[in-house]
């Protein structure tokens, strides 16, 4: 599946020309690799690494989606490995 339409229909971009848009950056790694073009190849079990809304998220793909579902239906197909908690401690530890 193509990471723009992966990252559309999980919900992580409101439309898919934002998803083109965070995949085209180079901001977004999958499996540790920068990724500059929105027609990267996802598959399940890949590692995705990426900054939404001034957080790093790290996510394992789990699923490829059939659709834009529903939000529980999206959560669904990914696995989030850093809680915001955990990336909030993580943080703190570094500032002291």
């Amino acid at each position: 599946m193509r990471l723009d339409r992966f990252l559309w229909f999980v919900r992580l971009a409101k439309t898919r020309e934002r998803a083109q848009d965070m995949a085209c950056d180079g901001h977004l790694r999958i499996d540790g690799r920068a990724i500059d073009r929105a027609h990267a190849p996802v598959r399940v079990g890949n590692i995705l690494t990426f900054a939404l809304n001034g957080e790093v998220r790290v996510l394992r793909v789990e699923a490829l989606p059939a659709r834009r579902g529903p939000a529980p239906e999206a959560r669904a197909c990914y696995q989030d490995l850093v809680t915001g908690d955990a990336a909030n401690v993580s943080q703190a530890s570094a500032i002291d």
